[in-house]
């Protein structure tokens, strides 16, 4: 048993009959997120989000990067951990009106904390230009193996999903799983910002489900061209990426894959 994963009692059914035995499920547990300024001082609870323990930082800055507020891990000025909960101290250039409405919201890991301001960010300048970066079509296919040798959680539970950051030549610079799909995104994001790996327009950020709207809308603020998925996007996630220049890729099996949106970033 790990902080991710957890031994529960099962009854095992089969043709053969039924019999006792353990299994590790993916952990599912509270993260309650407080920010601040110090200056003019204010705090804002932004809500309880339910995660994957692990990898806290880098869930709250790629989250908080996703909504506008900061540019860089940087802009955390100060860290206040404990059990279950985060108080995140932002620098002086932090605005936090934005967020006062939403306080004290509660939260699923099937949606995180996205979206509450996603449909106004795709119009703060974050359309990316066609063309640059090109990747190889072996590139894309290569990706779902990767990612399946490197969810070692998820190997563990098949509970997971799994977010990563690669570059244009396919090599694997962050994987991060949580149980929530979009949780992944952010703590992939985060650790990005935090290592300085993001150098955004060389990158491309994969996912092992599905995409929607939200983690478009999260490679848009992260101004990352690329989003390859495992699995299928829904329409606005086609809208939202054809509107912010995003090459958006699914189905992504067998030596095959769908692309959306702006498919001249890919080389066949």
């Amino acid at each position: 048993m790990t902080e991710r994963a957890a031994v529960v009692a099962v009854r095992r059914v089969d043709q053969r009959g039924a019999q006792s035995d353990q299994d590790l499920v993916a952990v599912e547990a509270p993260l309650s997120i407080v920010v601040s300024v110090q200056d003019p001082p204010e705090e804002v609870p932004l809500g309880i989000l339910m995660r994957t323990p692990g990898d806290d930082r880098d869930l709250v800055i790629g989250l908080l990067h996703a909504e506008g507020l900061i540019q860089c891990a940087a802009d955390v000025s100060h860290w206040d951990d404990g059990p279950d909960r985060l108080r995140v101290v932002l620098g002086a250039a932090a605005d936090l009106t934005a967020l006062t409405a939403h306080r004290g919201e509660l939260t699923t890991s099937a949606c995180g904390l996205c979206g509450r301001l996603s449909m106004t960010q795709l119009d703060r300048g974050r359309r990316l230009s066609p063309g640059e970066p090109v990747i190889d079509a072996t590139v894309i296919a290569s990706i779902p193996r990767v990612l399946q040798s490197q969810q070692a959680v998820f190997a563990e539970t098949g509970g997971l999903h799994a977010a990563a950051l690669f570059d244009a030549a396919g090599a694997l610079l962050v994987l991060r799983e949580d149980v929530g799909r979009h949780n992944a995104v952010d703590k992939t994001i985060g650790a990005a910002l935090t290592a300085g790996v993001l150098d955004a327009h060389a990158r491309l950020l994969a996912v092992s489900g599905r995409v929607a709207y939200e983690i478009v809308q999260k490679a848009a603020m992260a101004r990352v061209p690329l989003v390859v998925a495992v699995g299928a996007p829904s329409s606005l996630a086609v809208d939202a990426a054809r509107a912010a220049g995003i090459t958006l890729i699914g189905f992504v099996r067998d030596e095959r894959f769908n692309v959306y949106t702006h498919a001249g970033r890919i080389h066949v």
